[in-house]
């Protein structure tokens, strides 16, 4: 057994004991007492160096462009050299290019973006503008759904995360995904917005039944609704096409991004909305501001982001990838029957289906013993979430399915 650096229990204490007890004693519990130190492309190294992972996780597309990637830490760093935070009173050069280049790579009057620094945040105004455009208030969202940990964020997603802190704030109303009955029933006449992952990540990347979405927009434009859609995980290339609504031939009034947005170096997100929805502001612009929102850095960083994501040939080596995962999963499927049962795919948006709920957290430790880093869905633990970086090498594949192989057979063994 490796005995910790003392650099690194010194991090482990600390954290402990000023950071999250619960979190240092989970991971305690689990034998993975990694502390995150150097880090670069796929790859991330323990504080002390004794062990290094394989990111399959991505803080769910925050590293679609892996660690580090060199071309955005040069811009940031050119970015810091030329620019600071800025004012959210001023008018900025760096927001409204990015702004244009977001509407630019978007289909139809999406041509409006606030910038902000969490995906709850960008969730909490998409909700405000509904509100606002609509006079009403109710809000339909799916049940297993994930959309942050803000006020009205919160209030769209599980109970067991709102539980603890008071009562749930009004208006708010959950579904089953894919249930098209279910979600004509719940929209009544009240109902300002539907808000939907368009890959319900947490859930266990759920890919909607086939004209699930199509049948969602209908709806709500027969009822007078918007359609919101939380692309935080599943846009900027995961999917195959740069955004994941594409796939399924609809297009949002409002659009939430985030996460990969950052580049992995630097925070900020995007809600971005119809033209006619940008008059909720108009009578009073700075009646939704946000410090930070839109930094200047961060705006350059961005802009990068979305010119490596939508080029032709990043979104064609993101296909060449899933298809090679797809090859090799299903072989997986067969040597391990009994245990792994199928994938769930979109382009790299991808599931591992499991027997049972106690297989997910199984997987996450036999797989971190493999060097790879794999979590299971948090609404669904049958689930395990491949979320390998976009800009992998094609030939390091075969490298990842092998330890692959070689984790699912050791989490079979410890059940």
């Amino acid at each position: 057994m490796t005995i910790p650096s003392k650099e690194k229990t010194r991090a482990i204490e600390a954290f402990a004991a000023h950071v999250s007890s619960g979190k240092a004693a989970f991971y305690r519990r689990l034998g993975m007492d990694f502390v995150m130190g150097g880090r670069e492309g796929p790859w991330i190294n323990d504080l002390d160096g004794a062990k290094r992972l394989y990111d399959l996780h991505g803080n769910g597309g925050v590293f679609n462009l892996g660690h580090r990637n060199p071309e955005i830490v040069a811009t940031l760093r050119q970015a810091l050299d030329e620019t600071d935070i800025g004012n959210h009173h001023l008018l900025s050069r760096a927001r409204a290019e990015l702004a244009a280049l977001l509407a630019s790579l978007l289909p139809g009057r999406l041509s409006y973006a606030v910038f902000g620094v969490s995906g709850g945040e960008a969730v909490d105004l998409a909700i405000k503008v509904a509100r606002a455009a609509t006079g009403r208030a109710g809000i339909v969202s799916a049940l297993g759904g994930y959309h942050g940990h803000t006020g009205l964020a919160l209030a769209a997603g599980e109970e067991r995360y709102r539980a603890r802190f008071g009562p749930p704030a009004p208006g708010f109303m959950q579904v089953r995904f894919g249930d098209l009955g279910a979600m004509e029933v719940a929209l009544r006449d009240d109902v300002a917005a539907v808000l939907l992952e368009t890959v319900p990540a947490t859930l266990g990347m759920v890919v909607p039944p086939a004209g699930y979405l199509a049948g969602v927009q209908r709806l709500c434009r027969e009822r007078g609704a918007l359609l919101v859609l939380d692309e935080v995980q599943a846009g900027l290339g995961r999917s195959g096409r740069l955004w994941a609504f594409e796939h399924f031939g609809v297009a949002p009034d409002i659009l939430v991004l985030g996460k990969g947005l950052s580049g992995g170096v630097y925070p900020i997100t995007a809600t971005v909305l119809r033209e006619d929805l940008e008059s909720v502001f108009h009578a009073d612009p700075f009646i939704h501001i946000s410090t930070f929102g839109g930094a200047e850095p961060g705006c350059l960083v961005a802009r990068r982001v979305l010119e490596i994501s939508s080029s032709p040939a990043f979104l064609a080596h993101v296909a060449a990838l899933a298809d090679a995962f797809r090859a090799g999963v299903s072989g997986l499927v067969e040597k391990h029957q009994g245990f792994l049962v199928g994938l769930r795919q979109l382009g790299l948006l991808m599931g591992l289906e499991l027997s049972d709920a106690s297989c997910g957290p199984a997987l996450t430790s036999a797989a971190y013993d493999h060097d790879l880093l794999l979590v299971y869905a948090n609404h669904d633990p049958s689930v395990s979430q491949l979320l390998p970086p976009l800009v992998m090498p094609l030939e390091e594949v075969p490298w990842v399915l092998e330890r692959l192989d070689a984790a699912l057979a050791a989490a079979r063994r410890s059940r």
